[in-house]
């Protein structure tokens, strides 16, 4: 079998392969609410043989949202729209759902991309933003006020709340967002935190609130559900967060309970230098994988079958991750299977579209004809 398609389990939850589909803004919601798109785009891709499927970010707080069209889980509305959802997709999938729950930080309050992407100021309907620091995004973009300690607790106790709204509805794990810019990774930047109290200056303090975070998060759920997170392996900027330091948080991670890292990179500071290519983020994955025993997904430019089965055979990653080339193929499991001489899952109601040759794609079934 190839690895691609072994089972492989993060903490109690059991994944029948290690495909995962990455979690992707659609910027689609009503005031956080899940929508009709919703139901179209988690549904098919529901439907895709895929291992895991992760919900896109998701805001804590309304003020948390990267854009007002953000998905959001903040409020018993929210929480009854995206159970609908769920609710439509498990009756025809039984693929493992979870969710990503974020606060975007100095990065909220913008348009979303088809508009430009940029800050949304208070003049023109947007919401002033929180960070760690004063410290804006871009250089003509207003700061962002300081969250002090009250302010603190009303976030870590929003990412509790969306858990637990989370747990209610369903969902079988949870990926705390601390990659890409957005509130957590900000606390462990130096570039973009200056504090002086012990949320900022050594990397044990800038640690300190996002494992503050994921404790309570982690606390809160019962035993069995898996709880990860998300990490940028590094700004790609002089000065800022490292793979060296991802190492350490991840260790902390491993000994607090975490069941796995996702590692992504960037998106921190407009002056990244990114070296885009094939596996270009891969390496961040190995390195924090070897070094802290965690359970690791790779991702980024990962879009061959046996590019992805190269990943998992050499020990480079424990799963692998797909977003943009998921949203181009939404049946890439079934490709990679078909190409890799394995078997994927697929719904009854497609049985039929195997083409000839591959008559053991979808496992021992037998179609009828009338």
């Amino acid at each position: 079998m190839p690895q691609l398609f072994s089972p492989f389990s993060i903490g109690n939850l059991r994944l029948k392969n290690r495909i995962v589909i990455a979690p992707m803004c659609q910027y689609s919601a009503e005031n956080g609410d899940a929508t009709d798109w919703h139901l179209i785009h988690l549904g098919h891709l529901a439907l895709s043989g895929a291992g895991l499927l992760i919900i896109e970010a998701t805001a804590v707080t309304p003020e948390g949202r990267i854009s007002p069209a953000d998905l959001g889980l903040w409020s018993d509305t929210n929480e009854a729209a995206l159970k609908k959802v769920l609710t439509a997709i498990r009756k025809y999938s039984p693929i493992p759902i979870a969710i990503q729950l974020a606060h975007a930080g100095r990065k909220a309050s913008s348009h979303v991309p088809w508009d430009g992407g940029q800050l949304i100021p208070v003049a023109q309907g947007g919401w002033p933003t929180l960070a760690p620091s004063a410290i804006a995004y871009a250089s003509d973009e207003a700061p962002p006020l300081v969250l002090d300690q009250a302010g603190l607790q009303r976030v870590l106790q929003a990412f509790v709340s969306s858990a637990q709204r989370a747990h209610r509805i369903g969902i079988d794990a949870i990926e705390i967002h601390a990659a890409h810019g957005y509130l957590l990774h900000q606390f462990l930047s130096p570039l973009s935190n200056a504090r002086t109290d012990e949320y900022g200056g050594s990397l044990e303090n800038r640690m300190r609130f996002p494992l503050a975070v994921f404790d309570a998060v982690r606390a809160a759920m019962p035993a069995e559900m898996p709880v990860g997170i998300r990490v940028s392996g590094t700004d790609w900027v002089e000065g800022g967060w490292d793979i060296e330091q991802s190492v350490v948080f991840g260790h902390t991670l491993r000994q607090r309970g975490c069941a796995f890292i996702h590692v992504s990179s960037g998106g921190l500071s407009p002056h990244q230098k990114i070296p885009i290519g094939q596996n270009y983020q891969v390496s961040l994955a190995e390195k924090i994988r070897s070094e802290t025993g965690l359970p690791t997904i790779a991702v980024g430019l990962i879009t061959e079958p046996d590019q992805a089965e190269a990943i998992l055979a050499e020990g480079r990653a424990d799963m692998v991750a797909l977003a943009r080339g998921m949203l181009f193929d939404p049946r890439w499991p079934w490709h990679a299977a078909a190409k890799l001489g394995a078997q994927v899952e697929a719904p009854p109601q497609y049985w039929r579209s195997q083409p000839r040759g591959l008559s053991s794609l979808f496992g021992d079934v037998k179609i009828g004809q009338r």
